[in-house]
């Protein structure tokens, strides 16, 4: 596994709820990060039919760009009755026709299909969030950190936290959904709960060193 060296990486993002949640993991460790709106680089397309292939693309193109190493993150929910869907078209269900995201409609999409499925009682309604982090170099080479949370879909949506299908998810374990939980309950590092604090907790144990 190739190790990070240095200080300084691009965040390939311009989601600014993801933005958030990585600059606040990557702060206790020292380091110096810059999104790739902070360079002016465009958000490349997202052909990959993977989360790691999205990651990479996007990682890549900002490692590239810049010259530095780039972590980007790939995430979404995967419903069980619904085979898996969204899984990597999670941002487009959300996506209206004036290109802007509605959630909430993508919450009552994934809603609406649940139901024409007959996923009605609790244990038809099981899913996971997934985050794949991919960290890439200039010269193409990445490594690639993925974590899961599994747990349910609820209706209607509960908390105002968070951000995309949060307050539909109430992870295993948990009767709050992630839209009813604080951000330092979702990433705690020493027991991470959100897929992406599992993601990342391994790209902090495995690319890392607090200061």
């Amino acid at each position: 596994m190739r190790k990070l060296d240095g200080k300084r990486l691009v965040v390939a993002s311009h989601n600014k709820g993801k933005l958030v949640e990585i600059a606040e993991m990557i702060a206790p460790f020292g380091m110096e990060a810059r999104s790739a709106a902070d360079y002016g680089l465009p958000e490349p397309d997202e052909t990959g039919t993977t989360f790691e292939e999205n990651a990479y693309l996007k990682a890549f193109a900002a490692a590239s760009a810049t010259g530095l190493p780039a972590l980007a993150d790939d995430s979404g929910l995967a419903v069980d009755a619904l085979g898996g869907a969204p899984g990597v078209y999670t941002a487009d269900w959300a996506t209206m026709p004036d290109g802007s995201r509605d959630f909430l409609h993508a919450m009552t999409v994934t809603e609406e299909r649940l139901q024409a499925a007959g996923a009605t009682d609790p244990g038809r309604r099981s899913g996971r969030f997934v985050s794949v982090l991919c960290l890439a170099w200039p010269d193409g080479h990445a490594e690639y950190f993925r974590g899961e949370v599994e747990g349910t879909l609820v209706w209607p949506p509960r908390g105002d936290k968070g951000f995309g299908y949060d307050p539909v998810f109430r992870p295993e374990g948990h009767e709050r959904t992630f839209g009813e939980m604080e951000t330092a309950e979702k990433h705690g590092l020493n027991e991470p709960l959100s897929h992406r604090a599992r993601s990342f907790a391994l790209f902090s144990q495995a690319m890392l060193e607090k200061p």
